[in-house]
């Protein structure tokens, strides 16, 4: 669910994934599109966690909202927030450890190389013939 221009709500239900929002101007940007992946990623990891440490998580939501920055124009903070109501005291460090196991939180903190790569340009006049 898109709450804002800059945050966005994962919450468990039937069916597929899907994206809403309250008001149909709202457009799911790629700041959404790197939230949603991170949202997603460490919703499936607390699920899987749960289920392990049995402990119930059917009200289990995950909040993402980030920032962006300048110099150069980037997404430069972001938040995860999780709502989990029925989440014992006692285990909620546990639970924002195993947060922390989600493959996209280690990539957002030791980024990868990125290579961009242009196909299917034409050759410069007279190369190749």
């Amino acid at each position: 669910m898109l709450l804002s221009e800059d945050r966005l709500r994962v919450q468990g239900g039937a069916g597929p994934l899907s994206v809403e929002a309250d008001s149909a101007e709202m457009t799911y940007s790629p700041g959404h599109m790197l939230a949603s992946s991170l949202a997603v990623c460490t919703y499936s990891v607390l699920q899987s966690w749960a289920t392990n440490a049995d402990i119930p998580a059917a009200d289990l939501a995950v909040e993402v909202g980030f920032e962006y920055v300048e110099k150069p124009h980037r997404i430069g903070k972001m938040e995860v927030a999780l709502d989990w109501p029925s989440l014992p005291a006692e285990r909620r460090e546990a639970a924002r450890r195993a947060a922390g196991l989600c493959p996209i939180h280690r990539t957002l903190h030791a980024p990868p190389e990125v290579a961009t790569v242009v196909t299917g340009a034409a050759q410069p006049a007279g190369a190749g013939a």
